[in-house]
C-alpha cells in the first residue's frame, strides 16, 4: 500500500476554513447540494463550481490536507521521457502526470490525492515507489497535451539518418498482390521508410514528395527551392505498402484504388507541428503520391526577410496599413503569395484590430487572428465564407485566392464599405489584375474605386554561399543586363557543392513588382485602357518591373542572371 494511505488526513473544509478562503454557510451550503445530488460530485469541485474558490486553492488545500506537496505544473517542470512510462489512455483518464524519476522514485502530479487505490495501480504499471504532488486537473490535462499531443499526430523525432534505410530488404520480395495491405503497412521497414521521407523533407526545405511508380521501378524526389530532385529508389515492391501506410496516416480509403483521393497528416518533429497535405492519384503503373509540406515556421516570417527593395517595402507597407481597400498578391502557384500575406498579417496584428481570413486550407495558425477554412462540399465556398465573415465585425480580411465573380464582387463590396481586404490572384504582372477583376465580371469603375495596390512576385532561387564565386558571363548577356540596369560590377554564381547538391542555389527569395494606382491610372481603369496601356502608365509614375528588382539582386550577389530569365518578361 502507497505512503500515501498511511496519513492521516485532514478535512478538505477544515483547511480551506482555517485559510479563510470560505465560510462555514459556504460549506454547508456544498455539502447539502452534494447530498441532493447522490454524492455524485465532490466537494472541492461543487465549491469551485458555486464559485466560493477556485482550482487552484482547492488543490493547495488538497495538499495540505494529505500532507503532499502542492505544485501549479507547467512543460518546464516535467520530464519528457517520463511521460511515456505510463500508457497515454490511463494518463488522460485518471488525470495523472508523471513529472521526473529519481534515485527510483517517481514523482507524479495527480488532483486526487485522496485516491490510493489510483496510486497503487500507478506504481504497479510504472514498477516502481511512486510519490504524489496535488495539482489542478486542469494544468494537468495541458501539460499532458503539449507532450502528448492528439491521438491523430504522428510524432518522427526517432528517424535521424540514413539508417532507416538498412530494413528495406526484409520485405523486397514481398508478392506484388499483398492480400492485407493495412497488416503490411504497419510493419516496422514501411513504418520507417514513410517517416525517413517525411523527416528529411523537412530538413531538407522541401516543399512537396513525390512517390512515383512506373514499371517495375520506384522512385521519391523532393521538391526543393522549385525544382524536383531524385532523392531515393525504394524497391518497387513496396509501392503498395507505402502509399496505404500514408493513406491510414490520412485517414483514408486503403481499398480505393481507382479514384483520387485527397487528406492530411498532422506530425510532430521535435515538438514543432508540421502538416502535410495528400494527394493520392490512380496512374498506369499504380497510384502516384504527392505530399505537400506545409513547416509553418517557414511560413510565418516578417516582411524584412522577403526581399523586398527598400522603396517597394515602405510603398508595400503604405497600402497594407490604408484603412481600406482591396490589395492584391499575384503570381504562379508556388511564387510565395501566402507567405507575403501571413507576413503582412503578422505586422498588421494588435490588439485593436479584428483580423479574420477565409483559406483553402489554412496552411498556418496564427495566434489572435480568427482563421476559417472553406469546405466546397459542404458549401462553404469563399464566396459563402466571405459574405458570412463581413457580419463578424472585421477590419481586416485576408481571402485565400480570387477564383470567381462572386466572391470578387464581395471582396470589392467589403473593401467600398471600409474593410481592408487582402488576397490573391492569378496573373502574369502586378497591371494584369485589373483587366482579370473586369474578366471575372467586375465593373471597371467599381475596380478603379476599390483597388489600391497589386503586388506581383516570384521566385529566384539564391546563390549558394559555400561555393559561391566571382565570373564574368558572355558578352551578349552583359550588354542585355547594362540595357536593363546599367553598368553591374561583378558577377557571380554557384559552382556546386555537397551543400547545395551540386546545384548551386541554396534557398529561394522573391522579385518583386508593385502597381499602386495614381488618380491618372484610375481613370484609365474606368475608360477601359488596354494592359499595354497601364503598364507604360504604371512604369512611368515609377513601378519597377520584375525583372529590374531582379537584376538588383544579381548586383547585389544574391541571384544569377539565369534565374531571373527563368522567371521574368525581359522584352521591355
Amino acid at each position: 500500500m502507497s505512503e500515501v494511505a498511511s496519513i492521516k488526513k485532514l478535512q478538505l473544509g477544515q483547511v480551506l476554513l482555517g485559510r479563510q478562503i470560505v465560510t462555514a454557510e459556504q460549506i454547508d451550503e456544498a455539502l447539502s447540494q452534494q447530498r441532493d445530488s447522490g454524492h455524485k460530485k465532490l466537494l472541492g469541485e461543487l465549491l469551485v463550481e458555486m464559485g466560493f474558490c477556485t482550482e487552484n486553492q482547492i488543490a493547495s488545500a488538497l495538499a495540505e490536507a494529505y500532507s503532499v506537496p502542492y505544485a501549479p505544473v507547467s512543460p518546464k517542470l516535467c520530464d519528457p521521457g517520463v511521460v511515456e512510462l505510463l500508457p497515454r489512455e490511463f494518463l488522460e483518464e485518471h488525470a495523472v502526470l508523471p513529472l521526473f524519476k529519481v534515485r527510483g522514485v517517481l514523482t507524479v502530479a495527480l488532483s486526487e490525492p485522496s485516491n490510493v487505490f489510483l496510486i497503487d495501480e500507478i506504481e504497479r504499471l510504472a514498477g516502481c515507489r511512486v510519490q504524489v504532488v496535488c495539482a489542478t486537473a486542469h494544468d494537468i490535462r495541458a501539460t499532458l497535451q503539449s507532450y502528448m499531443p492528439a491521438a491523430n499526430v504522428f510524432v518522427i523525432d526517432d528517424i535521424i539518418d540514413d539508417s532507416a534505410l538498412e530494413d528495406f530488404t526484409m520485405i523486397e520480395n514481398l508478392p506484388e498482390d499483398i492480400s492485407d495491405l493495412e497488416e503490411v503497412a504497419g510493419q516496422s521497414p514501411v513504418v520507417k521508410l514513410v517517416n525517413y521521407l517525411i523527416y528529411n523533407a523537412v530538413h531538407e526545405n522541401a516543399s512537396d514528395i513525390h512517390i512515383e511508380p512506373d514499371e517495375k521501378k520506384l522512385r521519391v524526389r523532393y521538391r526543393v527551392d522549385g525544382r524536383l530532385y531524385e532523392k531515393i529508389r525504394p524497391p518497387y515492391q513496396m509501392h503498395a505498402a507505402i502509399v496505404s501506410r500514408i493513406k491510414i496516416m490520412a485517414e483514408l480509403d486503403i481499398a480505393q484504388r481507382r479514384l483520387p483521393q485527397d487528406g492530411s497528416i498532422h506530425v510532430l518533429m521535435q515538438s514543432r507541428p508540421i502538416d502535410l497535405r495528400v494527394s493520392v492519384m490512380p496512374g498506369t503503373f499504380g497510384e502516384k503520391v504527392v505530399i505537400r509540406v506545409i513547416d509553418a515556421r517557414r511560413i510565418l516570417t516578417n516582411l524584412e526577410s522577403l526581399g523586398f527593395s527598400y522603396e517597394n517595402l515602405q510603398r508595400f507597407r503604405k497600402i497594407i496599413n490604408a484603412p481600406n481597400g482591396i490589395v492584391l498578391v499575384t503570381g504562379p502557384t508556388g511564387s510565395g503569395k501566402n507567405t507575403t500575406l501571413y507576413a503582412a498579417l503578422a505586422e498588421l496584428n494588435n490588439e485593436q484590430v479584428n483580423i479574420c481570413t477565409v483559406e483553402d486550407p489554412v496552411e498556418c495558425h496564427m495566434t489572435a487572428i480568427n482563421q476559417f477554412e472553406v469546405h466546397d462540399a459542404a458549401g462553404f465556398t469563399f464566396a459563402n465564407a466571405l459574405r458570412s465573415l463581413l457580419r463578424q465585425d472585421p477590419d481586416i480580411v485576408m481571402v485565400g485566392e480570387i477564383r470567381d465573380q462572386e466572391t470578387a464582387s464581395i471582396a470589392v463590396q467589403a473593401a467600398l464599405t471600409g474593410h481592408l481586404v487582402l488576397s490573391t490572384l492569378h496573373t502574369n504582372d502586378a497591371p494584369g489584375a485589373i483587366t482579370r477583376l473586369v474578366d471575372l465580371g467586375i465593373a471597371p469603375y467599381l475596380v478603379s474605386a476599390s483597388l489600391i495596390g497589386v503586388l506581383a512576385q516570384r521566385l529566384v532561387r539564391k546563390i549558394c554561399p559555400n561555393c559561391k564565386e566571382e565570373f564574368e558571363p558572355a558578352l551578349t548577356i552583359r550588354r542585355m543586363v547594362e540595357k536593363w540596369f546599367g553598368s553591374v560590377p561583378k558577377f557571380y554564381r554557384g559552382i556546386g557543392c555537397k551543400k547545395c547538391r551540386n546545384t548551386g542555389y541554396v534557398g529561394r527569395i522573391a522579385i518583386h513588382e508593385l502597381f499602386i494606382p495614381d488618380d491618372r491610372i484610375q481613370d484609365m481603369i474606368v475608360q477601359g485602357a488596354t494592359l499595354k496601356a497601364l503598364r507604360s502608365a504604371a512604369i512611368e509614375t515609377g513601378m519597377r518591373p520584375l525583372h529590374v528588382d531582379g537584376v538588383d539582386k544579381i548586383a547585389a550577389g544574391i541571384t544569377t542572371i539565369d534565374e531571373i530569365l527563368r522567371v521574368a518578361n525581359v522584352n521591355e
